[in-house]
């Protein structure tokens, strides 16, 4: 029997930017829009999950969800110290089992269940289901890997179905070990495989901040990069904004970075140029006030 990972070859991130006519093939969606959302307690975001389900009427969604918070409190639970390095959770084989029950057990299972209450025909899935998300690990922060690419089969799928994928980020490593991902990285490696018009990255401040604590409305990749290498972003928006960054690379795509907390937040960035700080290549300069030293630090989901 051939397996699911040997049937359907993973779509290189890569590659997308490079031969737009062979990726357009494996995105039947061109109005998709990936929402991340972040680890906060779903009754707080009663409103946005309200959102979530009417935007599902309208268009293709495919949510990814975090659950930083809720595993830092089940690690401090259970005695295991928890330590980042650039914005990422260090992940041994003990946090690893943490993380994996948390995100697909606990927050996955309680967002499905709360979308279908509202008419949202949602399925929970994570990186590791069907291959879906190709990992390679990274230095120094131990089970923990990056997006390489996708095996896009199982949640075209689903979407083609009426479906709305809700992705816990695991994904497997070259070796087929399971690794816990970044959330903000693992819908920015969906985005991009799937060709999506839209990431939308909510996170628990209002977007990336400049040198004087102002928000930057609006940043080109370029200035993006030039603000990371200055250090006016750093800490948990050092992933945020280069998930981000890897989603739109040789796209007209857009990402927002914005407030999750803001109860239309995921109306506002649909619609609302002021909310949040949006990152494309068509956006106007508006990094200038924030080079010097500074940072922008947010959570690690």
């Amino acid at each position: 029997m051939t397996s699911a990972d040997e049937s359907e070859p993973a779509v290189a991130l890569q590659a997308i930017s490079s031969d737009r006519s062979a990726a357009r093939k494996t995105q039947p969606f061109p109005n998709l829009v990936v929402v991340k959302l972040g680890g906060t307690t779903l009754s707080s975001q009663e409103r946005l999950l309200d959102d979530l389900a009417a935007l599902a009427g309208q268009r293709a969604l495919l949510v990814v969800h975090g659950g930083g918070k809720l595993i830092t409190a089940w690690l401090e639970r259970l005695g295991v110290a928890t330590r980042f390095e650039d914005g990422l959770r260090v992940t041994d084989d003990e946090t690893l089992a943490v993380t994996a029950a948390v995100l697909r057990g606990l927050v996955g299972t309680e967002l499905v269940a709360a979308l279908r209450a509202r008419g949202c025909d949602a399925v929970g899935v994570s990186g590791v289901d069907g291959g879906l998300l190709v990992g390679e690990r990274l230095p120094r922060v131990g089970r923990v890997a990056t997006v390489t690419g996708v095996r896009p089969h199982l949640v075209v799928t689903l979407l083609g179905a009426g479906l709305v994928p809700v992705v816990a980020p695991l994904a497997l490593d070259e070796a087929g070990a399971v690794c816990n991902v970044n959330a903000d990285d693992a819908a920015a490696g969906l985005a991009r495989g799937l060709g999506a018009e839209l990431l939308v990255l909510l996170t628990d401040v209002d977007g990336v901040r400049g040198v004087e604590g102002e928000r930057i409305p609006r940043m080109t990749p370029a200035e993006a990069a030039r603000l990371i290498d200055e250090g006016v972003i750093a800490g948990g928006m050092i992933p945020k904004v280069r998930a981000a960054l890897r989603a739109i690379e040789g796209t007209a795509g857009e990402a927002v970075i914005g407030d999750g907390a803001d109860p239309m937040a995921l109306q506002r960035a649909l619609r609302d140029p002021a909310f949040g700080t949006r990152i494309g290549a068509g956006a106007a300069a508006g990094a200038g006030a924030a080079a010097g030293a500074g940072a922008a630090v947010a959570g690690d989901r």
